[in-house]
């Protein structure tokens, strides 16, 4: 039987951040749903580089949240990866996130999180305190204030915990969280 590994999401998620985790698992021959608030088509985004001194956003695809993160029994999943984009510092309020990514880190399964998914994370000071990540530089100050140490380097691994800082660093990060997950 394949592993199963969650994502958790919602709209306005970074395209490339949900997508190639996603099709990258699924060659691989794993089971893989993607959950958000509500089950429904979420919308995507892109964020570039423009000449402006932050990201731009323009809108991408659309791609299905197959369950709400009401119907996820994370006993069932062996792993969790939490894309950025904007859609992180919307979900992190539902009720129903924390205890998802809590069980992740207290079974000692392999988590992922990339860009701004630290803001995630943020909601669990005491399961973070202590560990070292990187993310997105903007996050940076929320993630020392979560007692985390921030990482200044593309993709950080620490035991369980793969993080990376945003799109461009994809293939190093889906490799280090393979690797955990194929252990």
């Amino acid at each position: 039987m394949s592993k199963k590994v969650l994502i958790v999401t919602g709209d306005a998620v970074e395209a490339l951040e949900i997508y190639y985790p996603y099709y990258r698992l699924l060659e691989e021959g794993f089971d893989v749903t993607i959950a958000a608030p509500k089950k429904k088509k979420l919308h995507t985004v892109v964020h570039d580089f423009a000449d402006w001194d932050t990201f731009v956003e323009k809108p991408g695809y659309l791609i299905d949240a197959h369950a709400s993160f009401a119907e996820i029994d994370p006993t069932q999943y062996d792993a969790l990866i939490i894309p950025g984009g904007r859609a992180p510092e919307y979900i992190r309020l539902d009720e129903n996130l924390p205890k998802i990514v809590r069980h992740f880190f207290e079974a000692n399964k392999p988590v992922a999180a990339i860009c701004h998914a630290s803001l995630v994370l943020e909601t669990l000071p005491d399961v973070m305190k202590g560990r070292s990540m990187t993310a997105y530089i903007a996050c940076k100050p929320g993630v020392e204030a979560i007692g985390a140490n921030y990482v200044s380097k593309p993709t950080h691994v620490d035991n369980n915990f793969v993080s990376a800082h945003a799109w461009p660093d994809l293939p190093a990060f889906m490799r280090e969280f393979i690797k955990l997950l194929t252990k």
